[in-house]
């Protein structure tokens, strides 16, 4: 399904009406029609409020409230604004509410006796702002919002929760924190990252007429992943095929003290369906991964008294590539030092195959953004806020974060707190100029194409922010990748069942007590899930 922007779909509205003859006061009839049929189905008859305000989310709120009086439920409208600032659309659906003898009353009547009214009805349809907001809220509506979270009332947002950002999910000032949402043709983005998501409740994606040709457009660059598009993708297991039908992935890993990353990289990756694994680890600790391993085979490479990789390493790695493998993951566990960002260097320019980086293998090239374009094969990137925040850096940024200096911390925080509020444009950003597929970690999951094209991940749950978890995703899109060798499809594939495996591990083991094996081992159900659902809905 395709996300929107509010200028998107300021678009999709303006097309609708102009070339396709729909009016706008149609399209908001319709728009509160759906709203109040999923306030019928939600609640209980009883007495509601609604909360309009004097633009066209304003105008929806008086269809709800008319909808509802009209088959006898008590409703109250409080108005937001005068009567006589409503225009367009929204003025046509106050006249018609007034007609049909919908009581509204100035807004400040709620606030003088909130705890009053309040308490003395079921539910509150928040129709004050919609996704057109461009300024933070303060004043009147900044109290309205204050009063109806304080009321414990449960509240359906018309469209969007009024104060939240449409296209980065961030609060302007104040916003309703709302238990359902109804929106209409296409979820926005600020319903979906956070803090919007939390602030969203259950949402409700409602069909008022939009011509499917503007809601699937490729003007729309963003998706939401669903079970039938990531199903689609799921490679097949020809009955004539063998193990090397399904790819060979080499996991360059680990390092002293940090040996269960690579192992959960490399358990993963066969779970995912790869047809075979080397793990290449320091021989220092060959004792430690010969004992550990069973169907993963071992690469030996050069390493340092200290447990960790030498720059000797890239060239066995390289060779291996060119004779063995046919992919390589990077990353989990291997340390940052002046010999792991030679040998990520040598790799990003010689490697013949897709390489996959993770963790310490992003934190090697930080600064060097510039040297992904000098890569011959696909690059896939798995950073998460803090890492992706380092390969942002430029190559002073990177020498004052080592130092530790003040201004450094400002500068990483600064670029911290960018990242959280414009998650998706980071991605779309960076994956363009450096011609990357990038899986910004987080909640939720973001993956960005070199095309342009971005996807919003929907699975997964608080109790995988645990160690190892990243390593786990790691492994499954390499595992993907070794039997597609498409990084796009390999990316949606990990992440999406990455996530259904935590969501299913938590339901089994409980949110707090998930650990990243966990996922592991419910990599197999997330299969049956999605090819259950594949015979079933889709047949």
């Amino acid at each position: 399904m395709k996300v929107a922007t509010a200028e998107e779909m300021r678009t999709i509205d303006s097309e609708t009406i102009n070339s396709y003859g729909i009016t706008g006061v149609v399209l908001m009839e319709r728009a509160g029609l759906a709203a109040a049929a999923k306030v019928k189905e939600l609640v209980d008859r009883g007495k509601v409020i609604v909360v309009s305000g004097k633009g066209n989310n304003g105008g929806d709120g008086f269809v709800v409230a008319r909808n509802l009086h009209s088959n006898g439920w008590k409703v109250k409208v409080f108005l937001a604004a005068k009567p006589e600032d409503l225009k367009g659309d929204a003025l046509v659906q106050y006249k018609t509410a007034v007609k049909f003898g919908v009581e509204i009353k100035p807004v400040q009547d709620l606030l003088s006796h909130a705890p009053l009214i309040l308490t003395g009805h079921s539910i509150v349809v928040d129709a004050l702002l919609g996704t057109g907001l461009s300024k933070d809220v303060t004043g009147v509506l900044a109290d309205v919002i204050d009063t109806i979270n304080a009321s414990g009332r449960p509240v359906v947002s018309v469209d969007i929760p009024s104060g939240i950002s449409s296209d980065n999910g961030q609060i302007m000032g104040r916003a309703i924190r709302a238990t359902y949402t109804v929106t209409f043709g296409l979820p926005k983005r600020g319903h979906l990252v956070h803090p919007g998501a939390k602030y969203t409740g259950e949402l409700f994606v409602e069909d008022i007429g939009f011509p499917k040709a503007l809601l699937c457009s490729d003007k729309l660059n963003v998706e939401l992943l669903e079970k039938r598009s990531v199903y689609s993708v799921v490679p097949e297991r020809q009955s004539s095929s063998h193990k090397g039908t399904y790819g060979h992935v080499l996991i360059v890993a680990g390092s002293r003290g940090k040996t269960g990353a690579a192992l959960m990289a490399a358990k993963a990756c066969l779970r995912a369906g790869a047809g075979l694994v080397t793990l290449g680890v320091p021989e220092s600790l060959a004792d430690v991964f010969q004992s550990r391993v069973t169907e993963e085979m071992t690469l030996l490479l050069p390493g340092k008294e200290d447990g960790t990789l030498s720059r000797k390493a890239s060239r066995i790695i390289l060779d291996f590539l060119e004779g063995t493998a046919h992919l390589i993951a990077i990353g989990p566990g291997i340390g940052v030092t002046t010999e792991t960002e030679l040998i990520m260097e040598t790799l990003m320019k010689n490697s013949p195959s897709p390489i996959v980086i993770d963790a310490d293998g992003i934190n090697s090239l930080q600064g060097k953004k510039g040297i992904f374009s000098t890569a011959r094969a696909p690059v896939i990137l798995t950073p998460h806020p803090g890492e992706m925040a380092r390969l942002i850096h430029d190559s002073r940024g990177r020498k004052r974060a080592t130092e530790e200096t003040s201004h450094a911390k400002k500068l990483h925080t600064g670029i911290l707190r960018s990242i959280a509020q414009n998650s998706i444009t980071t991605a779309l950003s960076f994956a363009r100029d450096t011609k990357t597929y990038l899986v910004l970690k987080g909640a939720p999951t973001i993956i960005a194409a070199p095309d342009g094209r971005v996807f919003i991940n929907p699975t997964g749950n608080p109790g995988m922010a645990t160690g190892g978890t990243g390593d786990v995703l790691t492994g499954m899109i390499a595992g993907f990748l070794s039997q597609t060798m498409n990084p796009l499809s390999s990316c949606i594939l990990g992440v999406f069942m990455h996530g259904l495996a935590g969501d299913i591990a938590a339901s089994e083991k409980g949110m707090h007590s998930l650990i990243a094996t966990d996922i592991i081992d419910s990599i197999p159900h997330a299969f049956s899930a999605l090819m259950d659902y594949g015979r079933t809905d889709l047949s």
